[in-house]
């Protein structure tokens, strides 16, 4: 059997499959690492796109054109949350801000509100 982490010879137990704890802890940090990459990458995503609609609609409304959105580097296929209202609305919220798609180009952009 060989070290799952650096490959060399592993001695004693048919079970064992770390050379010491040394390897056995590189080899969970490195599992970890890799986790907290992507974990990192999608809130770097949702951040930016929180970004864009806080600079889109500074008073807490408005409507914009779904291309200026995309131009400004908003990507659509994320967001933290989903709200359906009474009118049977969905926004798609990132964090404090969320948008409701209008029609082909058009985006309605809020900033959630304490009762939603």
């Amino acid at each position: 059997m060989r070290c799952l982490f650096c490959n060399q010879e592993v001695k004693g137990r048919s079970d064992k499959k770390f050379c010491d704890n040394n390897c056995k802890s590189a080899w969970h940090n490195k599992r970890e690492d890799l986790k907290e990459a992507e974990i990192k990458k999608i809130n770097k995503v949702l951040r930016r796109n929180r970004s864009i609609l806080r600079f889109c609609s500074p008073q807490g409304k408005t409507t914009v054109k779904r291309s200026f959105l995309v131009n400004k580097g908003f990507d659509f296929k994320f967001h933290t949350q989903l709200y359906t209202t009474k009118n049977n609305n969905t926004y798609c919220l990132c964090y404090d801000y969320g948008y409701l798609l209008l029609d082909e180009d058009k985006v309605l952009i809020i900033q959630k509100q304490d009762y939603m």
